[in-house]
């Protein structure tokens, strides 16, 4: 499942092309994961490596145009007044499957600091309720990101 949102993501037209904004799906997903990233109010290197290391796996990029994507999806997250105008785009042109996957990125990303802040938690919570992502497919993939992030802490409030 995990290959066919990585195969979908690729085939997706360049973010710095000819659309640089949240319409543009690689904007909009790199606008929700740097979000969550940042919901607690600290960027902590681990989370930003992690960032870009999803980023540049998804997309096969590096160098200047992954740093274009992150700052495109970081503009496009100070700039939005709300969660839908990403997850709608998302919703549109990812399968019922591929929207599962994507939210277990952003458990890895929410991980990657080994702690879960009721925050983060949250944002993952809306942004798979506006992508149709069922409890379950939530909660499974929050628990396989926490497995493989040793010594995380932090308590879900599906717990």
């Amino acid at each position: 499942m995990f290959e066919r949102v990585l195969s979908f993501l690729k085939d997706l037209p360049a973010a710095g092309s000819a659309r640089n904004n949240a319409d543009d799906p690689r904007v909009a997903a790199s606008a929700l994961l740097y979000h969550v990233m940042s919901a607690d109010g600290v960027r902590q290197d681990a989370e930003w490596e992690r960032f870009k290391a999803v980023l540049a796996e998804s997309y096969s990029i590096s160098g200047d145009e992954l740093d274009a994507l992150a700052a495109a999806g970081e503009r496009a997250d100070n700039e939005a007044i709300d969660l839908y105008a990403f997850t709608s785009v998302l919703k549109r042109q990812l399968d019922p499957d591929a929207r599962k996957a994507f939210i277990g990125l952003m458990w890895e990303i929410v991980y990657a600091d080994g702690e879960l802040h009721e925050l983060e938690d949250n944002i993952v919570w809306r942004v798979a309720e506006l992508m149709e992502v069922e409890r379950h497919d939530r909660v499974e993939a929050r628990r396989k990101a926490a497995a493989e992030a040793p010594g995380a802490t932090g308590t879900s409030s599906d717990e």
